[in-house]
């Protein structure tokens, strides 16, 4: 039910965001979706991608700092209200969500969250009969 996304760590300067986007695209390795998170010195760049495993060995073997963490991806109708409704049954359920973030994806909206109550997250979801995403998925 969790799916691996990358936190990669990179100093907020010129040249260092491409870096990891090159030696991703050279390994033909697709991004699904990314955010960056910054604070004054750097950036913490997390990556949902086809192929976490191999990203993960590529950056890591570059030098890179990069750690793979269980997130959860819903599934949800791309209509108004609906991510509000998840939320809420989650935080019901009194989940903590550590960060969320969301992207489109075959015409369904996607949250990704962390959480550090995963079973009771996962528990939440399937009494809910909510949808979600595997890493078959996004393959």
């Amino acid at each position: 039910m969790t799916i691996k996304q990358l936190s990669i760590f990179i100093e907020n300067k010129s040249g260092t965001l491409i870096n990891v986007l090159d030696l991703l695209s050279k390994a033909g390795i697709q991004i699904i979706a990314s955010t960056i998170a910054d604070t004054k010195d750097y950036g913490i760049y997390r990556i949902l991608c086809d192929n976490p495993a191999q990203a993960y060995i590529i950056l890591k073997e570059s030098g890179i700092n990069v750690q793979l963490s269980d997130v959860i991806a819903l599934s949800i109708d791309d209509v108004p209200g609906r991510a509000a409704a998840a939320v809420k049954l989650i935080s019901d359920a009194g989940v903590s969500i550590l960060y969320l973030y969301s992207f489109l994806w075959k015409s369904k909206g996607v949250l990704v969250f962390r959480t550090d109550q995963s079973e009771k997250a996962k528990e939440t979801i399937m009494l809910n009969k909510m949808n979600f995403l595997t890493e078959e998925d996004f393959r």
